[in-house]
């Protein structure tokens, strides 16, 4: 049998769907999914993957986050403050891809060593463009090193000279 949070995301989900006033085809057609799929959904037999319901979320033009804690991935307390950093973080016209990414690398590894779990990797959450920075192959200091990396380019020393 399905598990409580589960019945609770589906029952949502048909309520939100009802909403906005879309069949069950529409939505799933709209979300990328199959129509038997989202209909186990609603009815509490299937436990969707992230993926699957940032998909229905954009569809029904609801928060992705309001889904994940319905469906037990997020805890609504704990997690909140996380989530809203990881926003604003991701929302500031004033920061390129590449340094929110990197931003958000700093902060889960503080989070990590300060003993509050890990999510997803922030890298693969919102690399949609490519200039997004991964871990792969650099010990997890990659925010490091590409920080290094740009001072170290800036550093005008050997050409400096003492007076």
């Amino acid at each position: 049998m399905a598990s409580l949070n589960v019945g609770n995301l589906g029952d949502y989900l048909r309520e939100q769907r009802r909403n906005a006033q879309l069949s069950l085809r529409q939505l799933a057609d709209a979300a990328g999914v199959s129509n038997p799929y989202l209909s186990q959904i609603e009815r509490g037999l299937r436990k969707p993957s992230a993926e699957v319901l940032q998909q229905v979320a954009k569809a029904l033009r609801i928060s992705a986050e309001t889904l994940y804690v319905r469906a037990g991935i997020l805890d609504a307390e704990r997690d909140r403050d996380e989530v809203e950093t990881r926003a604003v973080i991701l929302a500031d016209p004033s920061l390129n891809e590449r340094q929110k990414q990197v931003l958000l690398q700093i902060y889960e590894s503080f989070r990590k060593e300060n003993g509050f779990g890990v999510g997803e990797p922030a890298a693969a959450e919102h690399d949609e463009d490519g200039t997004g920075v991964t871990d792969e192959g650099t010990g997890g200091d990659t925010a490091v090193r590409g920080i290094r990396t740009a001072d170290a380019d800036d550093d005008a020393g050997p050409r400096r000279t003492a007076g």
